[in-house]
């Protein structure tokens, strides 16, 4: 019987020694197989029937626990369920990075965050320790896991926490371009405009076709009193993509601000034409 978890040695040593019956390599092959390719019912049916007699491999609680997750969204008390069986694979191996993933995921949808960022960092510690550096797709992870709790206190109202919530998350992984947008919407929100430009001019080195990040842009550009900048960003979405109502409400109002103060302030400049040589690369 092979451990799932490439960190988990001790757990694959110790599995190897224990000699399984022939129905029982059945079960466990075909659970697995089901596992693999995401068939949620046959693979618990195959599991769990192994758990009667095999109740002591981590391995195959964290493929039961990781299935009743998944089907968790349909029938109530699956995340109770998946909770168990994945705490049940840490207690009998505690270095299992792959079930404490699974543990802090289930715990962050549930809004246990602490929890879920204690049992992030483990995972963390656990690969560092082991391979003296974390893997992309364990890094990844533990970035969007983190960056799940700044969303929570993003949604709570609080701002300070989502912003350092994020940056641990791009300290893991500086590359991910969604949660930079999300950290510069925060700081301009929390009344740092500012950096906040730093963080959507960044977002847009790295990935220029991106509108929503342009739009962001323009609405931080109008907060700094650079209407000028801000209608120039608009009108090169627009140009690009003609159906961005978004971008063509924000330059209507900014407009309209202007004609209206032009009427009691003659000395107010007009708003300047689309430059086009204002373009959004691809």
């Amino acid at each position: 019987m092979e451990q799932l978890s490439s960190t988990s040695s001790e757990q694959t040593r110790v599995v190897r020694s224990v000699r399984m019956t022939a129905d029982e390599r059945e079960a466990y092959t075909r659970g697995r197989a089901y596992f693999e390719r995401g068939d949620v019912e046959p693979a618990l049916e195959a599991l769990n029937s192994l758990l009667q007699t095999r109740n002591d491999f981590a391995d195959i609680h964290y493929m039961v626990g990781v299935l009743y997750d998944l089907r968790g969204d349909d029938l109530r008390g699956d995340s109770d369920a998946a909770r168990r069986s994945l705490q049940r694979a840490i207690q009998l191996n505690p270095v299992y990075a792959e079930a404490l993933l699974a543990l802090a995921s289930v715990c962050e949808r549930e809004g246990d965050f602490d929890r879920s960022r204690e049992l992030a960092e483990r995972a963390a510690a656990r690969v560092q320790g082991e391979a003296g550096g974390m893997d992309t797709t364990t890094r990844g992870k533990l970035a969007n896991l983190q960056a799940a709790v700044g969303d929570a206190y993003a949604e709570a109202g609080e701002l300070r926490d989502a912003v350092e919530a994020y940056r641990k998350a791009l300290d893991r992984c500086p590359g991910f371009h969604d949660i930079r947008h999300r950290l510069g919407v925060v700081l301009r929100d929390l009344g740092l405009p500012d950096q906040a430009l730093c963080e959507f001019k960044r977002v847009l080195r790295g990935n220029p076709g991106l509108l929503d990040a342009h739009i962001q842009l323009g609405l931080t550009y109008y907060s700094l009193g650079r209407s000028d900048d801000a209608l120039e960003r608009w009108h090169a979405v627009l140009k690009h993509d003609p159906s961005r109502e978004d971008a063509r409400m924000y330059s209507r109002l900014v407009i309209s601000k202007r004609e209206a103060a032009a009427h009691s302030s003659p000395a107010e400049p007009s708003a300047p034409a689309p430059n086009p040589e204002n373009e959004i690369e691809l």
